[in-house]
């Protein structure tokens, strides 16, 4: 590839270094210049340009970019579309990431040209969270770079490897001691079920029993009738042998023990056997506590599916100090409280994208990924459409229109779902009724599309980095559509408005960065955001759609006509 300053006459089908705001345009970075964008900079007095210019075997950076995630492909683990040089890949189940550091090395020493950045090894994901992200750092690439990568990559497994977890039964037998205070037991049943639900298991009935190695097996073998996968020992006292009280009621069932002892610190005194072919631990004091400690490591690894023996737990050692360190969110001492619940008009709203597939990884546990809400505009008196509501029309199935806008919504990782109401607001909340949406009131809404779009944007909660505006009026706008907006959104390249597009046009919904919603807040009249779009026009990124859906709403009374059969009010006929 060849880089540095070209006179106009030498520089068509040369890629453009930097954008560019011309009159009527903006000739954006990584375009390839054609006659039409080369008019454009001589009419605007340049007489030379910065680009790259490839040279023969040479791979264009989003396809580069695309080979290369291709490559990396393994189950449960999905590529999104090349943008800017970037891939993305997204887990498509909860589950526990496997990283192979020393295969990702060999890759990023190959050359300067190529990058892949991924989560930790041993990261607990959720659906839809993204676990590695793949960046091409020039224009174009040698193919020769391309073929080492490829030779790195067929030498073994994939070096990303994703393993769901699975919905096992757990029982939990807890010993006692005269004098041990119920507020104990209760908080050890508490954080053990939380850990169990949040990754996607389900805590048996716990069964209590004396401090001592006959009741703890006969409380074993009871759990173990009643189908548990696991069994959790939590002892009335520490464990300090594998020969103590807890250990030896699990070889009285007739288990044996595996291992004692971890290089994880609090967890050290985690006791490792089997019974049955069911893993059975006995848990160290710890396990009482919410806060993370080996037994998250010990859990994590069994509802992967994956092996936990002596050597796996040995191997534990590094990241294995948690106390008082940045792996927590406050050290020990400090971290007395949660944060604040959301208010009671938003909560349902802030739940987590639904994974019907496979169960959700704890919220805690998830890494950080950039909260992207959905508004839905539904406060305006439909007048055109009089003397209907179009918002409250059912289709022949029943469903009023903006119920079917809304199940769309859900149904992408858009969270929080927020409907902005105005005209008839209790008639719309209650065609939403049971759907995990907040809802905001618009009391303007009589002054225009603008009222309700800056009540919604008020409404956000702060740690929204986005928002999607959606109408309420375009029911075949889906939630995959909306997906694509989402996976295309990235402030960091230069992508923090996303539209959609259809032959040519623009279209809605069109996601917005949060840097855009004070100008928001600024907007007055029905014309809504797009005026926007002409001051940030090198900002925007441009999803293109197959289907006319995005251009579609339905607002009078002649458009129902062109819905589809099924989605047609069924007693509503064109004028």
């Amino acid at each position: 590839m060849i880089f540095g300053a070209f006179p106009l006459a030498e520089a068509l089908g040369a890629v453009v270094a930097h954008s560019h705001r011309l009159a009527g345009r903006v000739l954006k970075k990584g375009a390839v210049l054609d006659e039409a964008a080369l008019a454009a900079l001589r009419e605007a007095g340049r007489e030379t340009v910065i680009a790259a210019r490839f040279e023969p075997g040479d791979v264009a950076e989003n396809e580069a970019a695309a080979l290369l995630a291709e490559a990396l492909d393994a189950p449960l683990l999905s590529a999104g579309r090349a943008g800017t040089g970037r891939v993305n890949l997204h887990a498509d189940a909860a589950g526990l990431l496997l990283v192979d550091p020393a295969r990702l090395d060999r890759i990023n020493l190959i050359d300067e040209s190529l990058t892949i950045a991924t989560l930790r090894d041993a990261s607990v994901v959720a659906a839809r969270d993204m676990v590695a992200t793949i960046k091409v750092i020039p224009f174009a690439v040698p193919g020769a770079v391309l073929a080492q990568v490829a030779a790195v990559l067929r030498d073994g497994p994939p070096p990303l490897a994703l393993h769901p977890f699975r919905p096992l039964k757990v029982g939990l037998a807890l010993s006692e001691l005269p004098g041990l205070k119920e507020s104990v037991t209760e908080g050890t049943i508490e954080a053990t079920e939380a850990r169990v639900r949040a990754l996607g298991g389900s805590l048996l009935a716990p069964l209590r029993c004396p401090h001592a190695e006959a009741p703890i097996a006969a409380a074993l073998r009871q759990l173990l009738a009643a189908g548990a996968d696991l069994l959790l020992v939590a002892g009335a006292s520490a464990t300090v042998d594998r020969r103590d009280v807890g250990p030896a009621g699990v070889v009285r069932a007739g288990g044996r023990i595996t291992h004692f002892g971890m290089p994880v610190d609090p967890g050290n005194l985690i006791c490792l056997g089997e019974l049955e072919g069911r893993p059975a631990l006995v848990l160290p004091g710890c396990a009482r506590s919410p806060k993370l400690n080996g037994i998250d490591f010990v859990l994590r690894r069994l509802f992967a599916g994956l092996p936990v023996g002596a050597a796996e737990v040995m191997r534990m050692g590094v990241g294995g100090l948690l106390k008082d360190t940045d792996a927590r969110p406050l050290p020990r001492a400090r971290a007395a409280g949660r944060p604040p619940a959301p208010s009671p008009a938003l909560a349902p709203a802030l739940a987590p994208a639904p994974a019907p597939s496979a169960p959700a990884a704890s919220p805690a546990a998830s890494p950080r990924r950039p909260v992207v809400a959905a508004l839905v505009l539904a406060a305006g008196k439909s007048t055109r459409m009089a003397p209907y509501n179009k918002l409250l029309l059912a289709d022949r199935a029943g469903k009023p229109m903006i119920a079917r806008v809304v199940d769309n919504v859900l149904s992408s990782g858009a969270r929080p779902v927020l409907v902005v109401t105005g005209h008839r607001a209790g008639d719309v909340r209650a065609a939403l009724a049971g759907r995990p949406v907040g809802f905001v009131q618009a009391d303007a809404y009589a002054e225009g599309l603008s009222a309700s779009l800056k009540a919604g944007i008020a409404a956000l909660p702060p740690e929204v980095s986005a928002a999607v505006i959606c109408l309420g009026d375009m029911p075949l706008v889906t939630g995959r559509m909306l997906d694509r907006l989402l996976a295309a959104y990235d402030p960091d390249e230069g992508r923090s408005i996303v539209v959609p597009m259809h032959q040519g046009r623009i279209g809605n919904p069109i996601l917005w960065d949060r840097r855009y919603f004070p100008e928001m807040l600024a907007l007055s009249g029905d014309g809504g955001a797009r005026g926007l779009l002409q001051r940030h026009l090198e900002q925007v990124a441009e999803v293109a759609m197959e289907e006319d859906a995005v251009l579609r709403d339905f607002d009078t009374v002649d458009s129902l006509a062109t819905l589809p059969q099924r989605l047609r009010p069924a007693d509503v006929a064109p004028g």
